[in-house]
């Protein structure tokens, strides 16, 4: 397994898998959502307070790439690294299953921000992350 910038244990609940017993498809989405959220909490990110500032911070695109299916009960663990390629701030995001390390699925996430209404960088959020600097 690489090195990631946060990592996030989770379980998975019944409810979540499909007719073949499966996590369905949809839930992965959430995991890695659920696990963005976290890290942004733990860097001192409150949406809450981005808002109040205008900043609104969306999803533009997600990548998933489903490798080996999770089962109702299995523990996971939902890693991620963040980048930042112009405007947008890249999420690659793994899950893992718990029991034996085997990648689940591969996310890649692009998140743009609104500053005062307007597609920006979002420079209050790169200093947060720790991101280097990039030219406007």
């Amino acid at each position: 397994m690489k090195e990631y910038a946060y990592e996030l244990k989770m379980k998975v609940r019944d409810y979540e898998c499909d007719l073949e017993g499966i996590v369905n498809n949809a839930n992965y989405q959430h995991y890695m959502e659920h696990t963005r959220h976290e890290f942004l909490l733990q860097a001192g990110i409150s949406f809450a307070e981005m808002l109040e500032q205008d900043i609104v911070s969306v999803v533009a695109r997600i990548e998933i790439a489903y490798k080996t299916p999770l089962r109702s009960r299995d523990e996971f663990l939902s890693c991620l690294n963040v980048k930042q390629e112009g405007i947008r701030y890249v999420f690659h995001q793994d899950i893992y299953r718990a029991s034996d390390m085997k990648l689940a699925a591969r996310g890649k996430v692009d998140v743009v921000c609104l500053v005062g209404g307007k597609l920006s960088r979002c420079p209050e959020l790169e200093e947060k992350l720790g991101l280097p600097p990039t030219l406007p």
